[in-house]
C-alpha cells in the first residue's frame, strides 16, 4: 500500500563528494541544508551576507563581489546606535560605520572566491515579493525593521525574475564556467504576504526558474532540486511543520536531506558521512563517570577515529573541547 506519491529523482552525473567545494546562497532553507553539510564536515560556506530572500538580493551580491564593487559610506544607515546595510542580513551590523563597511568587504572577498573555487553552488529562492526603497529607488535585501511606510512592496513579475537569474548564471559561468549551478526554491511558506500571495510568489520563482532552464537545456551544469516540492507532495501535512506552521521541522529537513543526499552526494562519500557521524555523536557524549577506565578508553578510541579522518581530509575538523 503506497501512502505517499513520490517524486521521481536520478542521481546527478556530477555528484558531490569530499574534494568538493560548496557554495549556498539564499533563502534561509539555504541554512537548513548548509546545518547538515556542516555537521557532515563537507566544504561548504553559505550566505556571506546573511540570508537574501528574492533572486534580485543573491544577483546583487553576486554582482558586487565579482567586479569587486566595495561599500561606501553613503549605502549604509545608523539606526539606533547600530550601523546596518540594506543589501545583507541585520545580522551583518556594527557599533561603528567603518567596521561594518570592512566587514562587508571582507564578506564580498570570501563570496567572489566562493563563486570562483566552489564546484558546486546551490541558489534557493524564497520568494518573489521585495520591497523598494522610497528615498534611493532600490530594491533592498532586508527592510531591518525600518518603518513600512518608507517601502513600496512588489511582485516581481515572471520576466523580471527570469533575466535575474539568467544574470546570476552568466556572471558565474564567467568566473567559474565549470560550475555545477543547484536552484532550488524554498519551502518556508511566506504566509505574511497572504496565502494567495505565497503561492503566487512561489509560481513566479517556479515558472522563471523552469524558463531559465528550459533555454540552457544543453548545459549539464544547470540544475533543479524539488525542495518544495517535495514538501508540498511527499509531506502533505502539517505534522512537518514548526510550531509556526511556516518553517518545516526537524523531521522535514531530515527527509528533504536524505533526498538531496540521494541525487547530489556521491555514494562513495557515504562512508565517510558515517565515519564523521560516528565521531560527531562520539564528540555529544556525555558519561555518568568521565574519570573511569571506560571513558578513557573511549576517549582514545575516538582521538584515533578523529586523527585517520584528518590524515585523509586535512580540512576536517572538529570541536574536541571534551577531549
Amino acid at each position: 500500500m503506497e501512502l505517499q506519491t513520490k517524486i521521481s529523482l536520478t542521481p546527478s552525473d556530477n555528484p558531490i563528494d569530499y574534494h568538493n567545494k560548496l557554495m549556498l546562497l539564499g533563502s534561509c532553507f539555504v541554512e537548513n541544508m548548509g546545518r547538515k553539510l556542516d555537521y557532515f564536515k563537507f566544504q561548504q560556506a553559505q550566505n556571506p551576507f546573511g540570508i537574501l530572500f528574492h533572486p534580485l538580493a543573491i544577483e546583487n551580491l553576486v554582482q558586487r563581489s565579482i567586479q569587486e564593487e566595495t561599500y561606501q559610506k553613503e549605502e549604509i544607515f545608523e539606526q539606533d546606535g547600530i550601523w546596518r546595510c540594506f543589501d545583507a542580513h541585520s545580522d551583518l551590523r556594527s557599533e561603528d560605520s567603518e567596521e561594518l563597511l570592512q566587514f562587508l568587504s571582507q564578506r564580498l572577498r570570501e563570496t567572489k572566491i566562493g563563486l570562483e573555487t566552489s564546484s558546486h553552488i546551490v541558489i534557493t529562492l524564497g520568494t518573489a515579493w521585495v520591497y523598494e526603497h522610497q528615498d534611493s529607488n532600490k530594491i533592498v535585501a532586508n527592510c531591518h525593521k525600518v518603518p513600512q511606510k518608507q517601502f513600496t512592496k512588489k511582485l516581481l513579475s515572471v520576466t523580471k525574475i527570469e533575466s535575474s537569474l539568467n544574470n546570476l548564471v552568466g556572471m558565474i559561468q564567467k568566473v567559474n564556467p565549470h560550475a555545477q549551478i543547484i536552484f532550488t526554491i524554498s519551502p518556508v511558506r511566506h504566509l505574511k504576504d497572504g496565502f494567495v500571495e505565497n503561492q503566487q510568489s512561489k509560481a513566479h520563482l517556479i515558472t522563471a526558474v523552469q524558463s531559465v532552464l528550459s533555454s540552457r537545456a544543453q548545459s549539464r551544469e544547470l540544475s533543479y532540486f524539488p525542495s518544495y516540492e517535495i514538501m508540498m507532495d511527499e509531506l502533505r501535512d502539517y505534522r512537518f511543520y514548526g510550531k509556526d506552521m511556516v518553517h518545516p521541522n526537524e523531521l522535514a529537513v531530515d527527509y528533504i536531506w536524505e533526498r538531496f543526499k540521494s541525487v547530489w552526494i556521491a555514494e562513495d562519500a557515504y562512508s565517510i558521512m558515517d565515519e564523521v557521524d560516528a565521531v560527531q555523536k562520539g564528540l555529544m557524549h556525555r558519561p555518568f563517570n568521565p574519570d573511569s577506565e571506560a571513558h578513557q578508553k573511549f576517549k582514545t578510541s575516538l582521538r584515533t577515529k578523529i586523527t585517520y579522518l584528518q590524515e585523509r581530509y586535512p580540512f576536517i575538523k572538529f570541536k574536541m573541547s571534551s577531549l
